[in-house]
């Protein structure tokens, strides 16, 4: 379904987020770890300002952020089989002949070594040598929309 067909009305926005979601499910072998990434996909949706373990959690009505701090620390699931499924979805969502891919790189400046790719280099963000890590974005955009497709650090 492209969004141009579901854009309008709310109760079939919320129909396709629940088809996300479980296309998202796909890799997300137990039940609870499907169920908690539905809430986070509504946490990331959601108003509230700062997306943390502990703002998601109470968003979602847990009185704890254990599940959703473990969705994405101790969880066992295939980041890669995520990016495919989800990258599927937004060319089934937002595809059109004119849609474009941008890649876009991006610093983020780190004060300790522990993080994956730290180093001391040049970082856009800062614009300087800097320790930091230097991402790699991949994004379709559409006149449907956008959305990242890939990663690379």
């Amino acid at each position: 379904m492209s969004v141009a067909s579901w854009s309008g009305s709310l109760l079939a926005w919320e129909q396709e987020l629940t088809v996300l979601k479980a296309r998202v499910g796909r890799v997300l072998r137990r039940r609870e770890l499907r169920e908690t990434g539905a809430d986070f996909l509504d946490g990331l949706l959601s108003g509230i300002e700062r997306k943390t373990g502990w703002l998601m959690a109470e968003q979602s009505g847990a009185e704890r952020p254990y599940r959703m701090q473990s969705l994405l620390g101790r969880s066992q699931w295939d980041a890669d089989q995520l990016r495919d499924e989800v990258r599927d979805y937004v060319v089934e969502a937002l595809g059109d002949a004119d849609g474009v891919l941008i890649v876009d790189e991006t610093g983020f400046v780190k004060k300790g070594d522990r993080s994956a790719g730290v180093a001391r280099q040049y970082s856009g963000t800062a614009g300087r040598i800097e320790n930091s890590q230097v991402g790699v974005f991949l994004a379709y955009a559409s006149r449907y929309g956008q959305a990242l497709i890939d990663r690379r650090l």
